[in-house]
């Protein structure tokens, strides 16, 4: 895609017996643990240096009854990530350009 790189991550995450104060190389899965997904999504730019033009990620519960209105949203989110930098309209980041006030003659 010439408007960059689109990167989109499912991850599944697991709670594990381990503190985070002290984290252990060797850490057991908790049978009856928190069992997250996570959805991520990632637009590049295609410079030297890859810049960040939008990103979405969603680790939050997934309830029973509003699954599928979470992956619709979800999906819409990833569309925009995906899109992102396309197009007339491009994306203007904060910082990307600073403007000033003359001072009165």
């Amino acid at each position: 895609d010439p408007s960059g790189t689109f990167v989109r991550l499912h991850l599944s995450l697991a709670q594990t017996s381990c503190r985070k104060q002290a984290p252990q190389r060797r850490c057991r899965v908790l049978e009856n643990g928190r069992r997250p997904t996570c959805l991520a999504c990632y637009k590049f730019d295609t410079g030297d240096v890859p810049k960040v033009l939008d990103k979405y990620h969603n680790c939050g519960p997934r309830h029973q009854l509003a699954v599928k209105e979470i992956r619709q949203r979800d999906e819409a989110e990833c569309r925009a990530v995906e899109e992102a930098g396309k197009g007339g309209d491009t994306l203007y980041l904060p910082g990307m350009f600073a403007f000033s006030r003359g001072l009165p003659a």
